[in-house]
């Protein structure tokens, strides 16, 4: 059993290991958390007593088997209620984190199996990430950022990398939705803006904004 904070830190560990093979440093944990790295020190020695974690000078954090299937099953929870929000309460997407951050700590698995069966076994949350099973697996698909497309090619998007409130309150201002197709118009030498089409809606938007959406083509 893990207390919240606890579970917080599997789940930051979690996410960094995504984006490397290499043991996480201290310091990459803390910024992760907003938290000073004496506190993750602290933490880690915690979670290594409790076999989740494997810490090695020099070489940082690792996640144990334990461990990762810990971190999957919070993230399944997180992303799951994120589902049922969206789908069954109506929240909008830009809505629905800080609640999942309180739901995804319920600890009856019973509960969460029952709500994944109850939303169709969904395979991704309201933002495109995948969903992990409960044996922590996880599916991920093939796709690219919008800013790497070239002039004329297309896809369908398919997640975003910025799911803070307001960068998803932009796209629904401007109808960028998951399951939309976009196609590149045109770029911009100067600054790397795009000319796009949206459905039979043109929009000229920043490379920023090209650089947080995921875009499936069809060569993926």
């Amino acid at each position: 059993m893990f207390t919240l904070s606890e579970e917080n830190y599997l789940k930051a560990i979690y996410y960094l290991e995504l984006d490397t093979n290499k043991g996480i440093s201290t310091n990459a944990i803390a910024e992760k958390l907003a938290t000073k790295a004496s506190s993750v020190t602290d933490m880690i020695k915690k979670l290594s007593d409790k076999k989740v974690v494997i810490y090695k000078k020099y070489k940082g954090v690792k996640l144990t088997d334990l461990g990762k299937k810990s971190a999957a099953n919070i993230v399944r929870n997180h992303r799951l209620w994120e589902v049922f929000l969206v789908d069954k309460l109506n929240f909008s997407w830009d809505e629905v984190h800080e609640v999942a951050e309180q739901l995804e700590h319920v600890k009856s698995s019973k509960l969460i199996n029952q709500l994944d069966s109850f939303l169709g076994f969904p395979t991704h949350d309201p933002h495109g990430d995948p969903i992990p099973d409960k044996d922590g697996n996880l599916k991920t698909i093939e796709k690219s950022l919008l800013s790497t497309l070239a002039k004329g090619e297309s896809g369908i998007c398919v997640g975003v990398d910025d799911s803070s409130s307001d960068f998803l309150q932009f796209l629904d201002k401007k109808g960028i939705t998951l399951g939309k197709n976009i196609t590149i118009l045109d770029r911009e030498d100067f600054d790397d803006s795009l000319s796009i089409l949206i459905g039979d809606k043109k929009l000229s938007i920043s490379n920023k904004i090209a650089n947080n959406l995921y875009i499936k083509t069809k060569n993926e």
